[in-house]
């Protein structure tokens, strides 16, 4: 069992490692579309085809990781360190493609990477901390793709100003270079801090010793199903939004800079919601709490139908303070709490499949809407998704509530 505080070494490593993992290898995307299409060509639809195949490679590394981590539990070190160093190294490949299918191909392969790194920074950043410190340190860790996606705003004029077609190029070798230094130092504090997690048999009680079904336990109605159809709509109605965001504003006339600081503006916000949504986790670890996140997120995702920017631009920043970084992070800690600790490497993996999966459809269905619609609408769909897993977020915290009734003593 951990021992460390949620603030330590091993988190501050792992925030900085998520900056690369998620802000910089997956949403930086949507960032660089309008310069990846003066450079490279192909409508939106196209390109977010390649969202969708970043999405797939993402599925494919969630698949593969849970049967890796099942068959081979004492590997997780060497198997991040493999993957981190990995996926700084293609991003900085990514950079030099020249066309639509090289490009793919890297973005596959940066979605497989990210995936593998994902569940296993945070199994093993987590496993370092206290329990009831678990949904701070998961907080602490994710506001690190939220200073992605603010650092990622500040290379706008470099990336979206035609007259630096070369600009998307730059940042991603400047990105992929940042994360193999992210990788070395999270690499040092788990070894020098002998992070490898030790059977703890406060946590070998009875019902851990159980051969837990870990399929049966996400997949039923009864415990954890609509958490997880709720992480699957999430995954599939906010990366509409952030791949389409950027390309709408453009499409309005936004300058670079203001584009840049719209989406800079969803990282700052997602700063606060990384500990205000650790905090709120620990305290009130429900599923309603994960409701009230989302209800907002997609409260401000229809603010780009009123057509007029300051709504769009409030919006994004509400998205940005309760409801970007909050699901993965709540989930992530709800997870923590419900699965037995030899299974939650494997839960999480999964969840991450689904996850995923939502992720992958999402920019197919937008870039649909995008074709027929415009992009205005394109982004506005989102809201319809987010929507739906704020509801199957609600009927988890119902359900919880449920079970924690009949789990009190009957009084006479």
């Amino acid at each position: 069992m951990g021992t460390k505080s949620a603030l330590n070494w091993i988190t501050l490593w792992a925030s900085l490692l998520f900056v690369v993992i998620l802000g910089f290898s997956r949403l930086s995307y949507g960032m660089f579309l309008p310069g990846i299409q003066r450079e490279i060509g192909g409508s939106y639809g196209q390109l977010g085809i390649l969202g969708t195949v970043n999405f797939m490679g993402y599925l494919a590394g969630t698949l593969c990781l849970s049967p890796l981590i099942t068959r081979f539990p004492n590997r997780k070190h060497a198997l991040n360190r493999m993957t981190c160093l990995l996926l700084g190294l293609t991003l900085i490949g990514s950079a030099f493609s020249d066309h639509f299918t090289a490009l793919g191909l890297w973005r596959f392969v940066i979605g497989l990477l990210s995936a593998f790194a994902t569940v296993l920074v945070l199994s093993i950043a987590m496993d370092a901390v206290r329990p009831d410190e678990r949904g701070v340190a998961s907080g602490l860790i994710w506001l690190g793709g939220s200073a992605g996606i603010l650092i990622t705003g500040l290379f706008a004029p470099l990336t979206i100003d035609p007259l630096h077609l070369q600009g998307w190029r730059y940042a991603w070798v400047a990105m992929g270079v940042f994360g193999v230094i992210a990788a070395l130092g999270f690499e040092f504090v788990t070894r020098k801090r002998g992070a490898e997690p030790l059977p703890s048999q406060t946590e070998s009680s009875s019902r851990v010793k159980e051969n837990v079904q870990v399929y049966h336990l996400l997949l039923n109605p009864k415990k954890l199903l609509f958490l997880i159809a709720s992480y699957f709509f999430f995954g599939w109605g906010y990366i509409i939004y952030f791949t389409y965001l950027i390309p709408y504003l453009v499409s309005k006339g936004i300058p670079s800079l203001y584009a840049g600081l719209i989406w800079s503006g969803i990282g700052f916000a997602g700063l606060f919601n990384g500990w205000i949504g650790g905090k709120a986790i620990d305290r009130w670890p429900s599923g309603y709490t994960l409701a009230s996140g989302l209800t907002l997120g997609t409260i401000g995702v229809i603010g780009v139908i009123t057509n007029h920017m300051l709504f769009t631009v409030l919006g994004a920043a509400m998205i940005g303070l309760v409801s970007f970084i909050t699901p993965p992070l709540m989930t992530t800690a709800l997870l923590r709490r419900h699965v037995p600790h030899h299974a939650y490497a494997a839960s999480l993996s999964i969840a991450t499949a689904f996850f995923a999966s939502g992720q992958i459809i999402g920019p197919i269905v937008g870039g649909v809407v995008v074709e027929r619609h415009g992009l205005q609408f394109g982004v506005a769909s989102s809201a319809i998704f987010m929507a739906i897993a704020a509801a199957l977020a609600g009927f988890y915290g119902q359900q919880q509530r449920k079970l924690k009734i009949r789990e009190l003593p009957i009084s006479v």
